[in-house]
């Protein structure tokens, strides 16, 4: 009798451990749940990041005039100059000395000019009385202007002799940085010695970067109702990452374009203010400096802008899902336009106000019945 009953249980028991699992598979499961965004036109600074090197708009190599000792350096290596400060002082005794002889040869010239007149005079006048002859009358003429034009050669040889006494003193030609000095005092300088000091402008700066050729006919032609170039507005991105706080404007087009890369330069003007008087005049930007340089819209643009987590990418592109009316997934391939991290443009495969999941997106599947609801608003989105 124990057996029996033991035989008719233990089927039993197998047959409500199968059971189970089927039971379980039967149970209907509800609607994939996912977060949407409405597709909407919103407004987008675009931006192009290229890289670019600052320049100053004037630099100077200051180069000594004429061959004479260096007996004084008057600035500070890496400081400010104003236009018109002293920097270097020459030996100036024998420009000074020559200054003397000149003016001597000019004294005598001047006598000599003098004792000419009064030949010439004398001479027309015995002419005129008919005492003397006409051949006279024409050697003291020449005589004459022969020394009057010794007079203006003296004159100019002390002109250049004063000149050469100035350029004794070199002076800054222009505000700026000067930079360190190639010579010592003591040592001859001349025309030949190559440049003694380099003095570079400070405020503003040039920001000089090549651009794809597209890329600026690109730009041309959208902006040309709106002012062309004067639309765009410069950004700068320092080599620490920090982006510099002044915008500037582009002013000039290269006339070629580079037969290799088919890239042409564009220089734009940036200001470059003093930050710090503590111990010295520092700006933030200097002359060959590398940056990245941003060229935005001074007015926004419209897109139809989606969040960039919305938009998946495979071989063929990149794609969204967007729920219809029926709650169904639909799979839209889109062409996006100039975008951010956070922000992704659509240029084709989207219409405005359709919705597009931004959460679930991984379980989402096309023909899918979804249960959506609007998505959580991102960090730091009002």
């Amino acid at each position: 009798m124990r057996a029996f009953l033991r035989r008719r249980i233990v089927p039993f028991g197998m047959a409500f451990l199968l059971a189970t699992p089927a039971l379980a598979q039967v149970a209907p499961a509800g609607p994939l749940a996912v977060g949407v965004i409405a597709a909407a036109y919103r407004p987008m600074a675009e931006s192009t990041e290229i890289n670019g090197r600052i320049q100053a708009e004037q630099r100077v190599d200051l180069v000594a005039r004429v061959t004479a000792f260096l007996n004084e350096k008057l600035f500070v290596e890496g400081a400010e100059v104003k236009k018109g400060d002293l920097l270097y002082r020459l030996e100036r005794a024998p420009f000074e000395a020559d200054v003397e002889v000149k003016q001597a040869a000019i004294a005598e010239a001047e006598a000599q000019l003098e004792n000419a007149n009064v030949a010439l005079d004398r001479a027309a006048e015995l002419v005129k009385r008919g005492a003397g002859t006409q051949v006279t009358l024409d050697n003291a003429r020449a005589t004459q202007r022969t020394t009057a034009a010794q007079l203006k050669a003296a004159q100019a040889q002390l002109r250049q002799s004063q000149i050469n006494v100035d350029y004794t003193e070199i002076h800054a030609p222009i505000d700026g940085r000067i930079g360190r000095t190639s010579v010592t005092i003591g040592n001859v300088v001349g025309p030949t010695s190559g440049t003694l000091a380099t003095i570079v402008s400070a405020d503003p700066m040039y920001v000089v970067f090549p651009v794809a050729m597209r890329r600026v006919l690109e730009l041309r032609d959208r902006y040309v109702d709106k002012g062309g170039f004067e639309a765009v507005t410069i950004r700068l991105r320092l080599p620490n990452g920090k982006m510099y706080d002044q915008a500037g404007k582009l002013g000039f087009v290269d006339i070629g374009v580079a037969k290799d890369t088919d890239t042409i330069d564009l220089r734009g003007t940036i200001a470059n203010p003093v930050i710090s008087s503590g111990s010295g005049r520092i700006r933030e930007l200097t002359n060959d400096e590398f940056v990245s340089v941003s060229l935005e819209a001074v007015e926004p643009l419209k897109v139809l802008a989606v969040p960039r987590a919305a938009v998946l990418s495979d071989q063929q592109g990149d794609y969204v899902y967007v729920v219809n009316a029926q709650n169904v997934v639909e799979q839209r391939r889109v062409k996006l336009g100039q975008s951010t991290p956070e922000t992704a443009a659509v240029v084709d495969g989207l219409k405005e106000g359709e919705h597009v999941i931004v959460e679930g997106i991984q379980r989402a599947r096309p023909n899918a019945v979804v249960a959506p609801a609007p998505a959580s608003p991102a960090p730091g989105a009002s």
